[in-house]
């Protein structure tokens, strides 16, 4: 008997649900041929940013990053969704690659001006430029009234003076998005947006971090770095709105990386226990081993549902989605935890192998539940939307 592959074990019937049209089955298909190419490479804090970099040209010459950027076309968060699945699926690290080309050039997608799109977003598609989204501190992560790095007007141009911390791409980036106070209010409502390009005076990496599924990662110092007023994105005083704007558009996409990994375990578990052996049957025929696979397949597809409605959603009837954005993110993040937690346990003695897909996943996950917002974090917004309705005064 042929044993089971991951192709068979991968469900696609998704893709006929109605939140997705024909354009994005095509896609997927596309998307399908392209991660099946893809090799997984076992990286280490040595290789990571040469393993990342290569990543980022690959995705370049293939045409993904034209999907990661609002050139000619708007952001489709549908089609951002579908393509952090399926690489999730295949690398996480090809995914991550993906994903931050697109999340550090959101703030230029969606409030560049003509002149900051001409300069970067070729760039970026072309892989010749490599993006960061720099908006945590070391004390105002989840916290962004708390932001601390300042910039001061200086005639035309600008000043800036901080640091930031657990950016990703810090040390490879060509460009930096940094918020910075600029003091039009208190709080959150006194933020701006720079470009800083990562060879501009004052500017640098200060440390990088190593996690435990590597990452390039790190914290950047800002001493006097001097802009010219055409680094400003958007309107001065309206950071905060440009970076939840960005966040509620990649939020969603977040879920979707969770999604692939999820789908990712879920394959290989159903493949491993068809093949495996135990009390003289298959170990997927044990009911135990049944009830564990279907609470794994029903949270893939709950998973599903939130990441795709939420893209629906801001594609289709589009303006703010808070509330769907992070239901998908802090509800698939969760349940692919679950789910690869399940997988790791099916697996057995295997699934804790440094270097198996069980063991990987397990680490690639959990960074998924702490940035772009925590899930506590996820919570509180979900909260503070479903209760705002009761708010107002009839």
């Amino acid at each position: 008997m042929t044993p089971p592959s991951l192709t068979q074990a991968r469900d696609r019937s998704y893709l006929q649900w109605p939140f997705l049209e024909e354009r994005h089955r095509a896609l997927a298909d596309r998307l399908l041929a392209f991660a099946n190419t893809l090799p997984h490479q076992e990286v280490s804090e040595a290789t990571v940013d040469a393993v990342t970099r290569g990543h980022v040209a690959h995705l370049a010459a293939e045409g993904w990053l034209t999907h990661a950027v609002a050139g000619t076309h708007p952001l489709d968060v549908r089609s951002l969704c579908l393509i952090r699945e399926h690489l999730a699926f295949a690398d996480g690290l090809a995914e991550f690659a993906f994903a931050m080309q697109g999340l550090g050039m959101g703030p230029i997608s969606l409030f560049g001006t003509a002149e900051q799109k001409a300069r970067w977003l070729p760039e970026v598609v072309a892989g010749r430029a490599i993006a960061a989204f720099a908006l945590s501190e070391a004390a105002a992560g989840s916290d962004v009234s708390a932001l601390a790095t300042r910039a001061e007007r200086d005639g035309n141009g600008w000043v800036l003076n901080g640091s930031k911390t657990w950016i990703s791409n810090a040390g490879i980036a060509d460009v930096y998005i940094v918020f910075a106070r600029t003091g039009e209010a208190p709080g959150a409502k006194g933020l701006s947006a720079f470009l800083v390009p990562a060879d501009t005076p004052g500017f640098k990496v200060s440390a990088r971090l190593p996690v435990m599924a590597p990452h390039p990662l790190g914290s950047l110092l800002l001493e006097d770095v001097r802009l010219t007023g055409d680094a400003l994105i958007g309107e001065p005083g309206r950071g905060f709105a440009v970076a939840m704007a960005t966040l509620d558009v990649f939020r969603s996409t977040v879920g979707a990386a969770a999604l692939g990994f999820a789908r990712r375990a879920l394959a290989e578990t159903l493949v491993h226990t068809k093949q495996r052996i135990l009390f003289a049957k298959p170990l997927a025929e044990h009911q135990l081993t049944q009830g564990r696979l279907a609470d794994m397949a029903l949270g893939v597809d709950q998973a599903a549902l939130l990441v795709y409605r939420a893209a629906w959603t801001k594609d289709v009837i589009g303006g703010r989605i808070s509330r769907e954005a992070s239901m998908a993110k802090l509800g698939a993040t969760e349940i692919a935890h679950s789910v690869i937690d399940s997988a790791v346990q099916l697996h057995g003695g295997a699934g804790v192998m440094v270097g198996g897909v069980p063991e990987r996943l397990y680490r690639e996950i959990r960074a998924l539940r702490i940035y772009e917002g925590a899930s506590e974090v996820q919570k509180l917004i979900i909260a503070g939307q479903t209760l705002a309705p009761l708010e107002t005064t009839p």
